[in-house]
């Protein structure tokens, strides 16, 4: 498993670095995992952007927990998104995982996206990537180092091969819309 420490960084330094690490998900219907390739990074204290950002709720109570932690919630009523706390405890960072290339559990991400959906798209998105791991708000909260929900070590990637861009989809939030803190393998088929 990936150290403690790794998880008590700014969420703009764990996000680059989570990419190339594998997501892992043993539930009792068998184990899913896929290579990260896709993240946005979301920092509480300055990011209107961030759920976190002057709203300290029942939702976003992990966020405030020290990093290392699942921080998954519920949009548009019906998919789920996956985030990583980040930082030490009240820095209320996080890093949604956007993107997954599928490595391990092909066949049962098959059956949970639908037997019509290409492979390319069984993980392009963070709701899709949830469906297609089986993560729900059931591990809300969850220790991603001893949790069946992990992220462990798997490829590493040159610094050249990552690209960076403003995040995706928050036009709520227009002071914080040009951060550069989207980070994506480049040419990768599996980004959103």
């Amino acid at each position: 498993m990936l150290p403690l420490k790794f998880y008590l960084r700014p969420a703009t330094v764990v996000a680059r670095e989570l990419l190339g690490k594998l997501l892992v998900h043993k539930s009792p219907e068998g184990t899913t995992a896929g290579m990260i390739v896709e993240t946005e990074a979301y920092e509480g204290a300055v990011d209107k952007a961030c759920h976190a950002w002057h709203n300290r709720s029942p939702r976003t109570k992990i966020i405030y927990q020290r990093g290392g932690l699942a921080y998954v919630y519920l949009i548009y009523g019906m998919y789920n998104c996956f985030n990583v706390v980040a930082g030490p405890r009240d820095t209320a960072d996080a890093v949604l995982i956007r993107a997954l290339e599928p490595v391990q559990g092909i066949d049962l991400m098959q059956r949970r996206r639908g037997p019509r959906v290409d492979l390319r798209n069984f993980c392009r998105g963070p709701g899709k990537l949830c469906q297609a791991l089986g993560i729900t708000r059931a591990q809300y909260g969850a220790d991603l180092r001893t949790s069946p929900l992990t992220i462990e070590p798997y490829l590493r990637f040159a610094a050249a091969d990552i690209g960076v861009s403003p995040r995706r989809n928050i036009d709520y939030a227009e002071e914080a819309r040009d951060f550069p803190w989207r980070f994506y393998l480049q040419d990768n088929i599996f980004v959103s």
